[in-house]
């Protein structure tokens, strides 16, 4: 037998073998496990609100937590502070326009980093403060930059609210008590849950 030959055989009993793993491959990822015709859950509501109207939150009570306080009226209810498995705190809550006449959303909510206040009105100067860890948490960000808050609002009418969420990396499981911090509202202490 010709070494010739001996090569072009190995070549061609490997590219079986790597045509036959990517056949069991593709056959093992295609189908739904079992046919019960679910959709992956997903970990994150990492959605940026464009356009549409905030989707309903879960968890989410009716008395809130914590109350912010801002100026003309303005008023962030938070309603929820839940620690996920996936590393991450989302805070719910509403903003509110207590004020008599229609209110412009301070642009400072949105906080002063370029990469964040380019995608528009948010709030995404939002902090959590860890003052047990003496640590500062800032709003998560998504692929593109955006903040992974409620975006996309600026003006609110008199007697109107719009619910709102913020994501923050998560601090120690050990710590469940921090202060939320927004630009031009007051401050207030949550606890989070979960």
């Amino acid at each position: 037998m010709s070494i010739r030959f001996t090569a072009k055989a190995r070549r061609g009993m490997v590219a079986l073998a790597v045509a036959a793993g990517l056949a069991v491959g593709v056959a093992g990822c295609g189908g739904s496990g079992g046919g019960d015709g679910k959709k992956p859950d997903t970990s994150a509501s990492a959605s940026r609100a464009s356009g549409s109207g905030p989707s309903a939150q879960e968890g989410q009570s009716n008395q809130p937590i914590a109350e912010l306080h801002g100026s003309d009226g303005l008023l962030l209810q938070i309603t929820s502070a839940q620690r996920d498995s996936g590393g991450f705190v989302t805070v719910n809550g509403t903003l509110k326009n207590d004020g008599a006449k229609q209110l412009l959303i301070p642009s400072a909510l949105s906080g002063s980093e370029t990469e964040i206040t380019k995608h528009g009105p948010s709030l995404g100067g939002a902090t959590l403060v860890d003052s047990k860890g003496k640590k500062r948490y800032y709003v998560l960000r998504d692929t593109d930059g955006g903040p992974l808050t409620t975006t996309g609002f600026d003006t609110l009418k008199a007697g109107a609210s719009l619910a709102v969420f913020m994501q923050f990396p998560s601090p120690p499981a050990d710590v469940s008590d921090v202060t939320l911090q927004l630009p031009t509202l007051s401050s207030a202490t949550i606890k989070i849950s979960g």
